[in-house]
């Protein structure tokens, strides 16, 4: 019998574990503002090992057109400000829209006035707009902003943070998708842009690996954030069931049986980021209970 409680038997990501070469680096996250975000968990966990953060984020309290709210001001001054003092480790709390190359702009700096380098870029920042919809009944305008946030919105955060990375090893870690290797229905731009970034994940790795960056991708599955509970509201109205009964079908596909943490991806994230994974770049990590097994 396991002794554990029920909850760290089912979760064994709740079990603390510190990856010590992290402690002192500074790391940037996207998509961090809000508690219930992976973001938020990333920026934790790597806290938690000793890195400085930066916590970056829309600053506002929702997109115009996304179901998702976003990471506001005040929670991202109080992520910051908490992470600070529960780790002791230094953190920033920065606005910034991906989709601008004059926002990137001014966050880069920003960071370059808070911090000597920056050795762990999480570009992990996204949003669909315009779902659900078929291709050919597909809003262009919310399609082409759902491609811009999620795949050009890595490009830009990349280039702009890059010249801050280069002369040590650094890690970059791109939050692509299941999506992006296993299309969902009546998502499309999304499922394109995360592909996308798998792609772009693999030119980086190659490009930079003479400069020490190495450059990794996770493709996440079914992970219990605000997008999935939309998801299974927007489902139960659609198939005229509940919430509970969305999430009990979806679980049957999962080898697992469950719905993933944002802690468990968090774990990963921070493998990635540390001295464990120095000879990895270029790979696209599937974390989705074994409801994708392909490479």
């Amino acid at each position: 019998m396991d002794p554990r409680p029920e909850s760290a038997a089912r979760h064994p990501a709740g079990r603390k574990k510190m990856v010590s070469d992290l402690k002192g680096k500074t790391a940037l996250i996207t998509g961090s503002g809000k508690k219930t975000g992976m973001g938020y968990a990333m920026a934790r966990k790597l806290a938690s090992c000793g890195a400085n953060v930066i916590i970056a984020d829309l600053g506002a309290a929702s997109i115009p057109g996304s179901q998702v709210a976003t990471g506001g001001s005040a929670e991202m001054q109080e992520i910051a400000g908490s992470l600070g003092k529960e780790f002791g480790v230094r953190t920033l709390a920065v606005p910034v829209d991906v989709s601008s190359a004059e926002s990137v702009a001014a966050m880069a700096e920003a960071v370059k006035k808070g911090f000597d380098r920056l050795d762990v870029l999480c570009n992990n920042a996204g949003a669909s707009f315009g779902v659900p919809a078929a291709v050919h009944t597909y809003d262009e305008t919310a399609w082409m902003r759902t491609v811009d946030v999620n795949l050009h919105g890595v490009f830009r955060v990349s280039k702009a943070m890059l010249p801050h990375m280069l002369g040590k090893p650094a890690s970059i870690v791109n939050n692509a998708s299941r999506a992006g290797k296993f299309p969902p229905v009546m998502n499309g731009a999304y499922a394109v842009a995360k592909a996308g970034v798998i792609m772009l994940t693999k030119v980086m790795a190659k490009e930079l690996a003479g400069a020490g960056v190495r450059v990794n991708a996770i493709c996440p599955g079914q992970i219990m954030t605000d997008l999935e509970r939309w998801r299974f509201g927007l489902e139960a109205k659609v198939f005229q069931t509940t919430v509970e009964e969305r999430e009990k079908e979806m679980c049957k596909t999962i080898p697992l049986g469950r719905i993933g943490t944002p802690e468990e991806v968090a774990n990963l994230v921070a493998f990635l980021a540390s001295d464990a994974s120095s000879y990895m770049t270029g790979q696209a990590i599937n974390i989705t209970g074994g409801q994708l097994m392909e490479l």
